[in-house]
């Protein structure tokens, strides 16, 4: 299994330079960072460490995942955080379990003695709430299902329809629902092999957190109760 590593910028230099100098090249088969319009010398700097930059049309960071798979030739991507939340000396380990064949690999912030220095109360409380949520509806047994810092094969993403009802959640609720919550509600219904291993997050590097709290919230909880009462999708 070749995989590849999506890395979603957008102003995050004080991160990138922090973190990008830390990942090293043959951990992974191919490096792709894709931009969201940074306007903060985030692309010039990615550029400079030698990584493919690939600058998206579409907005938000969903826009970045849909454009960046028709560009990754590999057959599983890691997405990653340069903000500091995402650890570089980890990605061996997501690597070795994701060629263990799994179909999704996440490093959870609350398995084991993994732990998140970036969480608040209110940030912990809902990552732990909806992860509550989706393994009583759905059977699964995630600890973090909403972490960015996951590896998934490419073919699950396309074929589970993941951009398209993202983008659906994003126009009503004009907030970033997040992929990740869907991935991990799809996964458990097409009951496809799925493991979690314990990851520290630290806290972020500069810049300002993107996450609109509350919206985002509730566009989470729909796409929840949404995905229950529909049976597609499930085996």
């Amino acid at each position: 299994m070749k995989i590849a590593l999506l890395i979603a910028a957008y102003n995050e230099i004080e991160g990138m330079k922090a973190i990008l100098p830390r990942i090293k090249k043959e951990w992974v088969d191919e490096i792709l960072v894709v931009d969201g319009g940074s306007t903060d010398g985030s692309i010039e700097y990615a550029k400079k460490c030698g990584f493919n930059v690939l600058c998206q049309k579409r907005k938000g960071l969903l826009g970045g995942y849909v454009e960046a798979i028709d560009h990754i030739k590999a057959d599983a991507v890691i997405t990653f955080s340069p903000d500091g939340n995402s650890i570089p000396e980890m990605l061996p380990s997501l690597v070795l379990k994701m060629r263990e064949g799994y179909d999704m690999v996440i490093a959870s912030r609350y398995i084991g003695d993994a732990k998140s220095d970036d969480d608040d109360f209110m940030t912990a409380f809902g990552n732990k709430m909806f992860t509550f949520m989706i393994n009583l509806l759905y059977g699964s047994s995630y600890t973090d299902t909403l972490v960015i810092y996951r590896g998934w094969k490419k073919e699950v993403f396309k074929e589970m329809g993941i951009g398209k009802h993202i983008a659906f959640l994003e126009k009503v609720f004009y907030s970033r629902a997040g992929a990740e919550p869907l991935l991990c509600i799809r996964a458990a219904k097409r009951k496809l092999k799925c493991v979690d291993i314990p990851g520290d997050e630290p806290v972020r590097i500069g810049g300002c957190r993107k996450l609109q709290i509350f919206v985002g919230g509730f566009s989470i909880l729909f796409l929840i109760i949404r995905e229950f009462f529909s049976k597609k999708w499930a085996k």
